[in-house]
């Protein structure tokens, strides 16, 4: 029974990372960022296999970026920005696009960034929505605002098939698993700022250093 309390989403736990994920210079702690994503991992595995594709490519971008902080370099992989400077300065980072480097920790990163913003955009509709919106739309248009950006054709036809079988709000509201509707919109409330703040200054990283654009 432990363990499978231990797979059981709440909103709580993405608040508590993101709540730690910034330092007082604003740097973004790696080892929170991943244990934010572990959470909305198990909040999109809840709903069942619908989020299955992206929540897969979640979760093996998270063990690398956990390989990094374990290994060797890992003192390098404290925070994004570290990250970011130890790769850049060392020529880990595929920046020419040719595709002869191994996995780098700022590739990885902005696998997940970028989904993050699917993930913001969207849990911001559900928490300014009405009882009667349709999540499909909400869905399909943050996706469409962010991850269909950077999927190819065939990717962006099976989002669509998935968004229209996705559960109506009542059960989003369900499975983040902190009380009544009322509650959860509280703490999507207080969370959401939070997830926007990690985004904009990894979004601005990213920018300094032409980073977006990694294979």
């Amino acid at each position: 029974m432990a363990g499978s309390e231990s797979q059981k989403f709440t909103l709580q736990e993405v608040l508590d990372s993101f709540k730690l994920c910034l330092s007082p210079h604003k740097d973004v702690y790696l080892e929170h960022y991943v244990s934010g994503w572990r959470g909305l991992v198990k909040f999109l595995n809840s709903l069942g296999s619908i989020f299955g594709f992206i929540s897969k490519d979640a979760v093996s971008k998270i063990q690398i970026l956990v390989n990094f902080m374990k290994g060797e370099s890992g003192s390098e992989y404290v925070t994004v920005q570290s990250m970011v400077k130890y790769e850049l300065n060392n020529q880990l980072v595929d920046v020419d696009k040719k595709g002869i480097y191994p996995e780098s920790g700022c590739r990885t990163l902005l696998r997940l960034h970028r989904a993050l913003r699917w993930l913001e955009l969207f849990l911001d509709r559900l928490r300014t929505s009405g009882e009667n919106d349709k999540t499909s739309v909400m869905c399909r248009e943050a996706y469409n605002e962010s991850l269909a950006n950077h999927h190819p054709f065939m990717i962006r036809k099976a989002a669509g098939m998935a968004f229209l079988a996705i559960p109506g709000r009542a059960a989003f509201f369900d499975v983040m698993n902190v009380g009544p509707p009322e509650r959860v919109v509280a703490v999507l409330g207080e969370a959401l700022p939070l997830i926007s703040e990690v985004y904009q200054i990894t979004e601005e990283l990213y920018t300094k250093h032409n980073l977006h654009d990694l294979p």
